[in-house]
């Protein structure tokens, strides 16, 4: 029965991850509620949720492929974070971590309620700000072969927190990819998916590397994450989209909550 439930865990979050992101919000959960111990239990959501992103983020391979100057430099920092925060994590103790939970659920909880609103906010201050420059100061194209240094810096903040707890991660990604000048939505997912791939990715070698990772659930879960990233994001996609992030937001305030008053 905990497998079942642990395989059914990882197909709704592989679902959710695929059309809103906060799959998280559940595999976590799940997998503590079935005894595996805090850290490694960070380390497994892991594992059970990479092979599903990594799959969505061959579907932007045509924006990745015009972003590629990009990618080069995020995609470093983004390794090199994404290493940094596992290796935090595997540093850290049960009980210390049982204590941030709580803290770093409510940051995700807040970045994945608010983070869109802002996102959206920061792209319609740059539009209006190149509408209102036009007539006096033509703005030039945007220079898309230089990434913005600041940009660098940030994307390694962001990879630390992301190869550490991740939750809310890709919308942290957007906001600074527009603020940095970005506008076409496409391009922005598709370096938000890839980035966040590889954050992920490198933070699993490292799990796996140190032998945190509680692989029979793990691995039972990662069947339940891909058929969900799959199977489930198509019928995810009949819903309203705004239904299926108020689903989320939800359940991220619940598990924030629970993990507070635990």
């Amino acid at each position: 029965m905990t497998f079942l439930l642990l395989f059914v865990a990882a197909f709704v979050g592989g679902a959710l991850n695929s059309v809103a992101g906060g799959g998280s919000f559940i595999a976590l959960p799940a997998l503590m509620s079935a005894g595996v111990a805090p850290v490694a239990a960070n380390a497994t959501s892991t594992l059970a949720l990479w092979p599903g992103s990594a799959s969505s983020a061959l579907a932007y391979r045509r924006e990745v492929v015009t972003m590629r100057s990009w990618l080069t430099g995020l995609g470093l920092a983004s390794l090199v974070g994404g290493l940094a925060g596992g290796w935090l994590l595997i540093r850290t103790s049960d009980e210390r971590f049982l204590q941030l939970l709580p803290w770093l659920m409510l940051a995700a909880a807040v970045t994945f309620t608010f983070g869109g609103q802002v996102t959206a906010r920061l792209r319609a201050m740059s539009a209006r700000r190149s509408v209102t420059g036009a007539p006096s100061h033509p703005a030039p194209p945007h220079p898309r072969t230089i990434v913005p240094p600041w940009l660098l810096g940030f994307q390694f903040v962001i990879a630390t927190y992301g190869g550490y707890f991740g939750g809310g991660m890709g919308i942290m990604m957007l906001a600074a990819l527009a603020v940095a000048g970005l506008d076409d939505i496409h391009e922005m997912n598709g370096i938000k998916t890839t980035l966040a791939v590889l954050i992920n990715g490198v933070a699993l070698v490292a799990f796996v590397v140190s032998g945190v990772i509680a692989w029979k659930p793990g691995l039972i879960m990662v069947a339940g994450g891909i058929l969900g990233g799959y199977g489930g994001a198509a019928l995810a996609r009949r819903l309203n989209p705004s239904r299926v992030r108020t689903f989320v937001v939800a359940i991220a305030w619940i598990m924030t909550a629970y993990f507070f008053y635990r």
